[in-house]
């Protein structure tokens, strides 16, 4: 029987899916966005046949709407042979990938509290496909799970031991299968093994993360608790002082309220007062927008900041890469970063970066750089696509 995996990701707003072949051939992906709202849509890539969504459809909605499409079209001739979920927040209970089951679900719920607006609608998915196809080996991978190599040096806070006893109050990180995917793949550019090579990994989208990886492993990493912390990313603040809650209390602002803004309406857009798009921002800084340029400078500073940071946990540094939307594509966002990291030895080609490193195998180093300097695109997708798989066959 010819082995298809679907993988299914559900964000706050949006579902995507990918269809793979046991070749690990991408053969079909798809999209919704605005979920829950009136303007809601979806599409197949590569078909321009719409895929009508119900009014205000919900992911479940979406996901059945898009399979069903995937049926109808001939993209998928029946079951898949297995299925892999993206969820966000595993906390302590979950270091690796696992096969879901009732009690999988209730444990990805009691997660739910670190992360609100994801692991719900993370679940949403997994029930939908748990109904259309309830003989299907159904995998969870989690974006916290690769970072359950961090030290407690690197994941506890400096809180009362209490908060972590009782509340497991600690630093998570997310993003893990793009950095994963980039400890593997940065070491095969470099003609190494995972296992000895040291990275520091940049997941630049419209979330970002950097990560510390050493002989494989994430041993630090940017975001925290949840996702808020760390780097500027497109709509929130990153790092600020906590301070601030209290503060803007007597302001007469509710803590609810802060909490939207940090999320929502911080970042580049905030910064910008325009937009949490990096290419409108270039554009917009091009003809002397000054908040846009601000935005933009603020970004590259914290990241070049965080790159030195996270050079405390290696002792090499075999590259530093760049991936996800902005990672991949803005040649002004690498270049601007390593030009504050002189100091440590990084430098730039700026032909090479201008090609994106596509003809280098993704190097853009200037050839003094003491480091090598790597553009590479992720691919969350396939890892949750093996992940999917392996799992299965195993059970």
């Amino acid at each position: 029987m010819t082995q298809s995996i679907l993988v299914v990701n559900c964000g706050s707003s949006s579902l995507k899916l990918a269809l793979f072949d046991e070749n690990e051939k991408n053969i079909a992906s798809a999209l919704a966005e605005r979920l829950n709202g009136q303007d809601a849509f979806s599409r197949i890539a590569g078909d321009k046949q719409p895929v009508t969504l119900p009014t205000n459809a919900n992911h479940k909605q979406a996901l059945q709407a898009l399979v069903s499409a995937f049926l109808e079209r001939g993209l998928m001739s029946g079951a898949p042979t297995s299925i892999g979920h993206r969820v966000v927040h595993g906390g302590e209970t979950f270091r690796e990938a696992v096969l879901i089951d009732d009690d999988a679900v209730k444990a990805i719920n009691r997660c739910a509290g670190l992360a609100p607006l994801h692991n719900p609608v993370n679940l949403a998915g997994i029930e939908a496909t748990r109904e259309q196809f309830p003989d299907t080996p159904q995998i969870a991978v989690f974006d916290t799970a690769y970072h359950q190599t961090l030290a407690p040096r690197a994941f506890l806070y400096a809180v009362p031991e209490a908060y972590y006893r009782d509340w497991a109050v600690r630093r998570y990180g997310f993003h893990g299968t793009s950095h994963f995917f980039m400890a593997n793949e940065a070491a095969r550019r470099l003609g190494k093994t995972p296992e000895n090579t040291s990275i520091i990994s940049a997941h630049l989208g419209n979330g970002c993360s950097i990560t510390a990886i050493k002989n494989g492993l994430s041993v630090d990493t940017s975001m925290g608790l949840t996702p808020l912390e760390g780097l500027v990313m497109g709509t929130r603040s990153g790092d600020i002082d906590p301070g601030l809650f209290e503060y803007l209390r007597t302001q007469g602002v509710a803590v609810e309220d802060v909490h939207t803004v940090l999320n929502h309406k911080s970042g580049l857009l905030g910064i910008s007062g325009q937009t949490n798009d990096m290419r409108t921002l270039c554009e917009l800084a091009d003809t002397g927008h000054e908040a846009s340029a601000l935005a933009i400078d603020i970004f590259c500073f914290r990241l070049a900041k965080y790159v030195g940071a996270m050079m405390a946990s290696l002792s090499q540094l075999d590259a530093l890469v760049f991936t996800g939307g902005i990672g991949e594509n803005s040649v002004q966002v690498r270049e601007k970063t390593l030009g504050h990291l002189g100091l440590l030895g990084f430098s730039i080609d700026t032909d090479l970066n201008e090609h994106h490193g596509r003809h280098t195998d993704g190097r853009i180093e200037h050839a003094s750089s003491r480091f090598p300097v790597l553009v590479l695109p992720t691919n969350e997708e396939l890892v949750i696509a093996r992940e999917a798989s392996r799992l299965a066959q195993a059970n």
